[in-house]
């Protein structure tokens, strides 16, 4: 079909495409939308009808519906296309804001703890009338939040995945090998294949761990997990009591704790984090106040 027939395409109609591949039902995606079931319909047969391909597989009775490969690749592209317009819905709510408004924050656990208390002191105190809503989310989702306008700013790990974020370096958190105070292990720095060779604790799903297993890996090692959390205090309590060693950024480790002991571990390459924004949307004075803010801490 030519290509001015796309500009009948409309955000409701990738909107019941995301609801159908969500709920596997018209019914359920109806429900999802709040609109009949006949008129999700409707969608779906209207946007096949624009593109010229059959998105969705109707096999009837209670079997799921599912996408063609057309609809698996339409959906790429409108999960883009509502997350754009829930960003720019969100840069119009911060335009009438102005400066006295709210600023969503969106952070990890290690940086949560361990940097952002600074920055947020220095930025209320310079900006008293914003209202500052804090987000604690997994580190590899504070970029998606920021991509669909759930959050105004957030701190990332780098590199992120291909999106329209734009990131400015803030510090680089260097891996330490932590052990219970007091044992043999904590008398020097073991080489990696030692690390290897002995119990370990650490994330269970988490940007370190890939680097951590990518250094592994490149020395031909396999460490031996004895426990995985995504908690920082669950891993450093396992390494308290003696129940294994870890590998961990500093910052997610608390260095006063009397328990344990940990030495530097330069071989492995530290993790980069940074403070980040949509790169497309507007920036409110309060955002880039606290850009600055934090880019400036040290």
């Amino acid at each position: 079909m030519e290509s001015d027939s796309w500009s009948g395409a409309e955000v409701r109609h990738f909107a019941a495409l995301q609801a159908v591949a969500a709920e596997r039902s018209f019914g359920r995606a109806a429900e999802r939308l709040g609109y009949t079931q006949s008129a999700v319909s409707q969608q779906i047969a209207t946007l096949e009808r624009i593109v010229g391909e059959r998105l969705v597989e109707r096999p009837g009775g209670p079997r799921p519906v599912t996408l063609t490969d057309a609809g698996e690749l339409l959906l790429g592209h409108a999960d883009s296309i509502v997350a754009r317009l829930q960003a720019a819905q969100s840069d119009l709510q911060a335009l009438r804001a102005g400066e006295i408004g709210r600023l969503r924050v969106g952070t990890f656990q290690s940086v949560g703890a361990r940097v952002l208390p600074e920055i947020m002191l220095r930025f209320t105190a310079q900006w008293p009338q914003v209202e500052v809503t804090l987000f604690e989310l997994e580190d590899e989702r504070v970029g998606p939040a920021i991509e669909r306008g759930e959050i105004d700013v957030g701190f990332v790990q780098l590199p992120i995945e291909d999106a329209p974020i734009e990131t400015i370096e803030l510090l680089r958190d260097p891996f330490v090998f932590m052990t219970q105070a007091g044992s043999v292990a904590a008398s020097r720095t073991p080489t990696l294949a030692e690390i290897a060779a002995r119990p370990l604790v650490g994330f269970r799903a988490h940007h370190a761990l890939e680097s951590l297993e990518a250094a592994f890996h490149a020395e031909g090692l396999e460490p031996r997990w004895a426990f995985q959390s995504n908690d920082n205090s669950i891993v450093q309590g396992f390494v308290a009591a003696g129940l294994g060693n870890a590998v961990m950024p500093r910052l997610t480790v608390d260095v006063s704790d009397p328990r344990i002991a940990i030495t530097p571990l330069p071989e492995i390459a530290p993790r980069v984090i940074a403070v980040a924004r949509h790169r497309d949307r507007y920036a409110s004075p309060a955002m880039r106040a606290f850009v600055e803010t934090a880019t400036t801490r040290l």
